[in-house]
Formats: C-alpha cells, sequence, structure tokens
C-alpha cells in the first residue's frame, strides 16, 4: 500500500533534490522515500533472508524464526512454514499460510519459519502489462522490466487472473529432502479471481542462497485462498518493481542446520520442487 505526501518544503532542499533525480535517474518518489527511510532509521531496499535454499534442499525443515520476527524485518514476502506446511505469503504486513487446496489462514505470530525472504516494499516503478497467455509469458514479460540480471527484484503484481494454478506443500514426512517433500503436494486452480502476485526475482550468483529466477506466490484479495504459483492467464495487470540494492541472510543456529552438508549445487534439485522440470546438463 501506498500513501500520497504532500508537504512545503524549502528552495534549497528542492534544487538538491532536483539535482540529484537528474545525476541518478531515480524518480523525485524514489529519493524521498529513500531520504525519509535513513532518517526514520528504516531497512529501504533490503531484502532479509530467513536460512537458505540449499538448506531447504536438505530438508532442513525446522522453524528457526518466528512469523512476528519476520514481520519486524519486513512487510512483503514468502517462504514457507515449520516442517514445510504450506506456502506463506507476506502482503501489507499481514502473513497468510496458504494449505491444501488452497485454504489460506492468518498465520500467528508464534508460528515457526524455516525459509522467508521479505522486504518493506515500496514501488519503484509501476508498469501495466497485458496478453499473459502463461506463466512463461509473464515471466519474460518480467525480464524487459527488470534492469540489469545482477540485482534482486520484489515484484508485486495485481489484478483479475482468468486462471492460476498453483500448489501447497504439505508437511514434510521425518528425513524427507525438499524434492520428497513436494512430491506429495497439493496442487489446484481457481478460474476468475482477483488478487496479488508476491514475488522475487534472484540472480544466479545467489542460488545457494534464494531460489534462482523467478519465486512467486498468490493471495487473493479477500486472503481467503493461496499458494506457490505453477501457471497464470490473464488479460491485464498491474506491475510494481522494488529494487533490493543489499540482503541481509538470518543463519540458523539449529542443530540440523549446523551440521547440514551444504557444498551441493542445489539449482537442479529446486527446479524440480519449485518450478516442476529438470534442468538441462
Amino acid at each position: 500500500m501506498s500513501h500520497r505526501l504532500k508537504c512545503r518544503i524549502s528552495d534549497s532542499l528542492w534544487d538538491a533534490l532536483q539535482r540529484e533525480t537528474a545525476r541518478t535517474g531515480d524518480s523525485l518518489t524514489h529519493m524521498v522515500q529513500h531520504a525519509l527511510s535513513e532518517a526514520l532509521g528504516l531497512e529501504h531496499h533490503s531484502l532479509f533472508q530467513v536460512s537458505t535454499s540449499g538448506a531447504v534442499v536438505k530438508g532442513v525443515f525446522k522453524g528457526c524464526t518466528s512469523v512476528g520476527d519476520l514481520k519486524s524485518h519486513g512487510d512483503f514476502g514468502l517462504g514457507t512454514f515449520e516442517d514445510l506446511d504450506g506456502e506463506l505469503i507476506m502482503l501489507d504486513g499481514h502473513c497468510c499460510q496458504a494449505g491444501a487446496g488452497g485454504v489460506t489462514v492468518e498465520a500467528e505470530d508464534s508460528w515457526l519459519v524455516p525459509f522467508a525472504t521479505a522486504t518493506r516494499f515500496s514501488a519503484d516503478r509501476i508498469v501495466d502489462i497485458d496478453a499473459i497467455a502463461s506463466l512463461e509469458t509473464l515471466q519474460k514479460k518480467l525480464d524487459g522490466l527488470r534492469p540489469s540480471q545482477n540485482i534482486f527484484v520484489g515484484f508485486r503484481i495485481e489484478g483479475q487472473f482468468e486462471r492460476i494454478d498453483m500448489r501447497a506443500a504439505c508437511k514434510a514426512m521425518p528425513g524427507e529432502g525438499l524434492i520428497e517433500a513436494t512430491s506429495h503436494q497439493s496442487e489446484f486452480g481457481f478460474d476468475n479471481i482477483e488478487g496479488t502476485l508476491v514475488g522475487f526475482w534472484t540472480p544466479a550468483y545467489a542460488k545457494a542462497i534464494g531460489v534462482p529466477g523467478y519465486h512467486l506466490h498468490f493471495i487473493s484479495s479477500d486472503h481467503s485462498k493461496g499458494g506457490h504459483v505453477l501457471g497464470v492467464k490473464a488479460a491485464r495487470l498491474s506491475a510494481s518493481l522494488h529494487l533490493e540494492t543489499d540482503i541481509h541472510v538470518g543463519i540458523p543456529e539449529t542443530t540440523a542446520f549446523l551440521e547440514a552438508d551444504l557444498q551441493d549445487d542445489p539449482s537442479s534439485a529446486l527446479d524440480v520442487a519449485e518450478k516442476g522440470f529438470v534442468r538441462d546438463r
């Protein structure tokens, strides 16, 4: 959610803002938000990551932080809950759990989280996109909006969806890794539903930390339905971009994380579990 600010400033401040926007190419909105965030001690354009994708691939599913703590680091994000029990979607400070069939409930602050990504979302750019025939089509359109292959980007994509296909991870059995756990996930879809895609694009160089490429979750406008996105179709959507320029990783101190072998490249396993295909070798 964004708000319109109207105030009076001195000529010297106005001139300084104009010079800085001309020098950097940033919008006036971006410059003011950045300055206010610094003055108020808020993290701006920062990602907070709970654990790593490599740890999740190896089955490190025990919670290492709470929903309440995650909210202190951002108002927008995605992830999962302890033992891979459903999909986490955070939007405008509300944290929800999507379970079997896409049924969604508000998460309690005491619930534990083993993996999540959160930020304080503020749009750096808002663009209307149309003719979205598939998830692949949407991703190609988003590719044209990203300024670099080397920067993290948060995406908030809103509108009426003609069709959206999703999944929700079901509670993992003891000893399962990510691929085994998601093999018995709940898959479902909805037609003509209004809502928001909450997601991030992670550069390839960060594949051991986050899910490389696009990672998108969905929450309906009434917060009753949601999940991890597998397919999408829409006539027109509004896409907001939030560029992330620094990242903070909370390393779990659990025994499972400290003793896990995290040396392997998790990319292939993530492709199977998160995106449903096998990477070419």
